[in-house]
């Protein structure tokens, strides 16, 4: 019995103090839950408003030259002369020699035609002298009949007057290839490369070099089937006197923006098989000289951003440019406080805006401040920018 009491009381104890401990926490009340609001995160909104704009096209191209010529020679000889104009980048005015080839030959052959169409000019005096005398025997010794052409020479008096023609031709031929030893263009303009030097001998067709003229330039504008209806202008179009789009054609030069001013004159008539796209044609008269910007020519080769204006108006909403969330998305909080996610249709983009025709309504509170982890129905306080606060913000940017 000892031994049974020996090893049961300290069960009996044990039982007893999880009975108690069971019964004080049966007996203890549950802790008060709380429900906590959610927190209001506050972000920077902008106003969407309402406007009737027309959107600006932006594209790019490279400048090119309209007229850009290879120089060939038309005649045969060694170069005795280059002009200090005729080296790359050089300038020249037009109808100033650029190249001298020897002309000792083309003299000669001047002073030989000359010989031959004085020959040639006598000949036919002779000949109209003597259908004179054969005119005046046949008056007086024949009575009756009418005279055969050979009888009064006049045959002979073609084939001499030919004979003269062909001569001045010749000669004619023998100045033009005396003017042609001066190599020259019509036009004003630069040189882009030369391949031959003093002493150099060449024949026809030998290239020389490669000039432009500095007169007018152009862009080749690439524009898609949107733009092009943005723009109103039709494949095919050529610009006359009373409605010439203008357009403006900016780069970067030496760290230093500049800005011409220019027109589009014609859009091509075919689309680009390979990039599906329209490419129109800006000009710019004298890049090099009145249409410079602060002394900065639009440069062939350039590679320019240009800016043309729609003339197609659109009832649309506009908005800062650091509303829109990646490319179609913008957050707006809604009267009740809620962040709502609301797909946009965009209709154009700057650096400072973003313009959109559907998506949201004026008047509405668009986030304008980047947002973590955003959720549609997340609650959200909105703050409006003071000027301070937006100046700020435009100047970081």
């Amino acid at each position: 019995m000892r031994k049974i009491l020996k090893f049961a009381t300290p069960v009996l104890v044990i039982a007893a103090g999880l009975g108690s401990v069971q019964v004080l926490s049966s007996a203890k009340e549950a802790p008060e839950k709380k429900v906590e609001e959610a927190r209001l995160v506050s972000l920077y909104v902008d106003e969407v408003r309402s406007e009737r704009v027309t959107v600006t096209v932006r594209t790019q191209g490279e400048v090119r030259a309209k007229t850009d010529i290879g120089l060939v020679p038309q005649v045969n000889g060694r170069i005795v002369e280059v002009a200090e104009a005729f080296n790359e980048g050089g300038y020249f005015e037009p109808g100033q020699t650029l190249l001298k080839i020897e002309d000792a030959d083309y003299k000669l052959a001047v002073t030989s035609a000359e010989a031959r169409v004085a020959q040639a000019a006598v000949r036919v005096e002779q000949e109209l002298a003597d259908a004179r005398i054969k005119k005046k025997q046949w008056d007086e010794w024949v009575v009756d009949g009418e005279p055969t052409p050979l009888a009064l020479n006049q045959p002979q008096v073609a084939e001499a007057q030919a004979a003269l023609r062909a001569a001045e031709a010749d000669l004619r031929t023998a100045h033009l290839n005396l003017e042609r030893t001066e190599i020259k263009v019509p036009f004003k303009g630069r040189v882009t490369e030369r391949t031959v030097g003093v002493g150099e001998f060449v024949s026809v067709g030998t290239r020389l070099g490669r000039v432009f003229a500095t007169d007018t330039v152009e862009v080749r504008l690439p524009l898609t089937d949107a733009q092009l209806a943005e723009l109103a202008l039709p494949i095919g179009y050529t610009a006359d006197q009373g409605n010439v789009p203008s357009v403006d054609l900016v780069a970067t030069v030496g760290g230093k923006r500049h800005s011409w001013a220019g027109k589009i004159t014609r859009v091509n008539a075919a689309v680009d098989n390979q990039t599906r796209l329209v490419y129109a044609v800006a000009e710019v008269d004298d890049p090099y000289g009145l249409a410079a910007d602060d002394g900065m020519p639009l440069a062939v080769g350039l590679f320019v951003a240009a800016e043309i204006q729609g003339v197609i108006p659109h009832d649309a909403m506009v908005m800062p440019r650091t509303a829109l969330r990646k490319q179609d998305e913008v957050y707006v909080i809604s009267d009740d406080n809620k962040l709502e996610i609301r797909k946009v249709n965009v209709l154009s983009t700057t650096l400072d805006q973003v313009i959109v025709l559907a998506g949201v309504e004026s008047g509405e509170q668009v986030v304008t401040a980047p947002v973590r982890a955003a959720y549609n129905g997340m609650p959200a306080q909105p703050i409006v920018r003071t000027a301070g606060q937006q100046t700020t913000a435009t100047s970081s940017r």
